[in-house]
């Protein structure tokens, strides 16, 4: 068998689309619960700090999969570069 047949992460892209989907939707709806303490600053900082990172996170795997998905992946080095 010279070519493997890689089987695409729908599944991945499915689950780490709608989380994605659905913390955009908290942040967006859901505002008065969290800006207070967004808004406090000093030590209160580190929760938006948390926040992007969970975000960039959850949305950065869905898209990661999603192009894996429709077969969009980057170049391979050649050897000998």
């Amino acid at each position: 068998m010279a070519d493997a047949v890689k089987k695409k992460p729908v599944g991945k892209a499915v689950i780490f689309g709608l989380l994605s989907t659905i913390l955009y939707y908290l942040l967006i709806t859901k505002q008065d619960l969290y800006m207070p303490y967004f808004s406090k600053g000093e030590i209160y900082s580190l929760l938006i700090i948390g926040t992007a990172f969970i975000f960039s996170y959850v949305h950065g795997n869905f898209t990661d999969y999603f192009w894996k998905v429709l077969g969009i992946e980057p170049k391979k080095k050649r050897e000998g570069r």
